[in-house]
């Protein structure tokens, strides 16, 4: 049972450099402007991975602008917490990070377990194939969560 958008969203991952601005591009480019999304990581060590940026760039999903930011630099920036109505975690430690930065707040972390493609694969080609799994596996958690983008609510 599909569920309505949230007024905000963030996702978050391990560095903020493959699943979540791929959930954060797929949002706005299926959903709209509706909604306020975002993205983080619990570090900031890596640059946006270049096979999210073909694999999102085959939707029409534009990743190559995305600059990676950690919950630090997020707070540090002004953010907060507490101004997302949903958190979606998409690893494991991503998930332990947000409920301990939220465990004072009233707001919902929810758990995707989504593939981390990195390190899959020998070829280009094999490569490309784990990050399209990933992508997709984003996008049915998507739909999912919040219906299918092409349909009228």
């Amino acid at each position: 049972m599909t569920q309505p958008l949230p007024q905000s969203v963030l996702f978050c991952c391990d560095h903020n450099a493959v699943r979540s601005p791929m959930a954060e591009g797929m949002m706005k480019k299926f959903y709209g402007t509706g909604t306020y999304v975002q993205s983080v990581g619990v570090t900031n060590d890596m640059e946006i991975d270049g096979f999210s940026i073909a694999v999102c760039a085959e939707l029409g999903v534009e990743l190559s602008r995305h600059r990676s930011r950690s919950f630090d630099e997020m707070e540090q920036w002004g953010e907060d917490l507490s101004s997302f109505d949903l958190v979606v975690a998409l690893s494991p430690a991503s998930q332990r990070r947000a409920l301990e930065l939220t465990r004072y707040y009233h707001l919902d972390v929810e758990y995707w377990p989504i593939l981390d493609p990195t390190g899959l694969g020998e070829t280009r080609d094999a490569k490309l194939e784990s990050y399209r799994a990933t992508r997709d596996q984003i996008i049915t958690r998507l739909t999912e969560r919040w219906g299918d983008p092409r349909e009228e609510p």
